[in-house]
């Protein structure tokens, strides 16, 4: 299996309110009221994920970066 050098993960509004974090290639979602909180919680549900596993089987490198995409609904002028 292929090493993936990063975590990726999409924020995008709640169906509500607040955020919606979602990792891509990870089982990992988590929200917050605020971007801030949500992706204070984003790390914090990977870092649960993942503690005790061996990121080599998950095909993950050691100390991965989190690289986050941010959807937002469109604005018009």
């Amino acid at each position: 299996m292929k090493q993936r050098y990063t975590i990726q993960a999409v924020i995008y509004p709640g169906e509500e309110r607040g955020y919606v974090a979602e990792c891509l290639n990870l089982a990992v979602v988590t929200q917050g009221e605020t971007l801030d909180e949500t992706v204070r919680n984003l790390r914090e549900a990977i870092q649960l994920h993942l503690e005790g596993e061996n990121l080599t089987d998950l095909g993950l490198a050691p100390h991965a970066p989190v690289v986050v995409t941010m959807e937002m609904e469109p604005v018009y002028a």
